[in-house]
């Protein structure tokens, strides 16, 4: 099962992870894609997107930023699952063959350019 939640874990695991990450004042965050085991977001993490978290920022605006990138990571580990391309050792997944660079400082792992991406033609 692969799971996606809005906050980089394992920071705020479980529910309210926006207002979790307002309380604490932090600058940056995001959404993880893992797999799920028997822990509350604990399973290991296929790919993660940060959204910076603006001053005037509500769990609402905050939560629309990430859900945005949630669309675009989601579909990406989903892909490379259904490819076989994924390879879990221990608590770390790796990428198989024909990763490309990409968004490598907004996505890790980088996420794949495909038609109409980053602004190319399709």
């Amino acid at each position: 099962i692969i799971n996606i939640h809005p906050a980089l874990l394992p920071a705020f695991p479980g529910v309210h992870s926006q207002r979790q990450a307002a309380d604490y004042g932090v600058k940056f965050s995001g959404c993880t894609v893992h797999f799920v085991d028997q822990g509350v977001d604990t399973g290991p993490i296929i790919v993660q997107a940060v959204v910076p978290v603006e001053e005037a920022d509500t769990e609402a605006t905050l939560g629309a930023r990430i859900l945005e990138e949630e669309h675009r990571i989601f579909p990406q580990a989903i892909q490379w699952y259904a490819e076989g391309r994924l390879r879990v050792e221990g608590r770390k997944v790796f990428l198989g063959a024909g990763r490309t660079c990409g968004r490598v400082a907004l996505h890790q792992p980088a996420l794949e350019a495909g038609p109409g991406a980053f602004g190319k033609e399709e």
